[in-house]
């Protein structure tokens, strides 16, 4: 079992940047694929962009494609999720999640364990 604990969100204007966090205790992470999840107020949760256990294989919606980038450190036992270029409408609640696979999925049904999120408000 494996639990996640991000970290990294705050309160931003428009334009800025932040890194999230994504840090494993218990087993370790490189056993694991790893996606990142946002939920807005009233809204499903989404998925955002996602690693595979060995790193090498990326994936991300088209809407944050250029803007944000999924990495890990394996050997921190840390993924974490690069923001840039921060809109208004990123505004949610980010989750990460480990999927006991080599490959991610973009469903939040095939992940295995969650963190407890960290609120990301941007500002216009």
């Amino acid at each position: 079992q494996v639990q996640l604990v991000e970290s990294g969100g705050g309160l931003v204007q428009a334009g800025a940047s932040l890194r999230l966090s994504c840090a494993a205790s218990g087993r370790t992470l490189s056993s694991y694929a790893v996606g990142w999840f946002r939920q807005a107020p009233g809204d499903e949760r989404d998925f955002v962009a996602a690693i595979s256990k060995n790193g090498y294989s990326t994936y991300y919606t088209d809407s944050m494609k250029g803007r944000f980038t999924v990495s890990r450190d394996n050997a921190k036992n840390t993924v974490y999720l690069q923001m840039n270029s921060l809109k208004p409408e990123d505004t949610a609640v980010y989750y990460c999640a480990a999927r006991n696979f080599r490959l991610p999925s973009y469903s939040k049904s095939e992940y295995d364990y969650w963190g407890q999120g960290t609120q990301v408000t941007v500002s216009s």
